[in-house]
């Protein structure tokens, strides 16, 4: 328990034998971080890591409390890879909470986001329902999410100059 690893600015630490929290403060306003994360249109610019070179094939977000998701991975859809699940909870532009039901053990995610001086402070935690599904998501999850984070780094810059 205790592990922490941080990458840049990106923070992944285990909080507990089934929490994770990974904490990035973005260089844009809360409302632009907050839309990247519930606009299909702009969470697929950054959600796939490029250097796993597997793109977003679809993207559908009903983003409300009560509604689903689905996101689709893939070169093609014979190969695709689904991820889905439910919002539980949507506070624009303060916190997202949602499930990952694409496996038998997945985590409930929290997002919260905070405004600190023009940037966003965002914290993601993830409960799992036991130590070893917790154990398996670390793993992917200290590669994946700085490079992830970074790319929604290079948008933010992008939207941030056209807002």
């Amino acid at each position: 328990m205790g592990d922490r690893v941080s990458n840049g600015r990106t923070a992944v630490e285990r909080r507990s034998e089934l929490e994770l929290a990974v904490t990035r403060t973005f260089d844009g306003p809360v409302r632009l971080v907050f839309d990247a994360w519930t606009k299909p249109e702009l969470f697929k610019l950054w959600w796939a890591p490029k250097s796993m070179g597997v793109p977003i094939l679809s993207c559908e977000m009903d983003v409300r409390t009560g509604g689903s998701y689905r996101i689709a991975f893939g070169r093609d859809a014979s190969d695709a890879m689904a991820f889905f699940g439910k919002y539980l909870d949507v506070s624009p532009p303060s916190r997202l909470v949602w499930t990952n039901d694409e496996g038998g053990d997945g985590a409930v995610t929290t997002v919260s986001f905070e405004e600190q001086d023009g940037r966003t402070l965002l914290v993601l935690q993830e409960l799992y329902p036991s130590k070893e599904a917790l154990d398996q998501s670390f793993v992917g999850m200290e590669d994946a999410l700085p490079e992830q984070f970074e790319q929604l780094d290079e948008l933010l810059v992008t939207l941030s100059a056209s807002a």
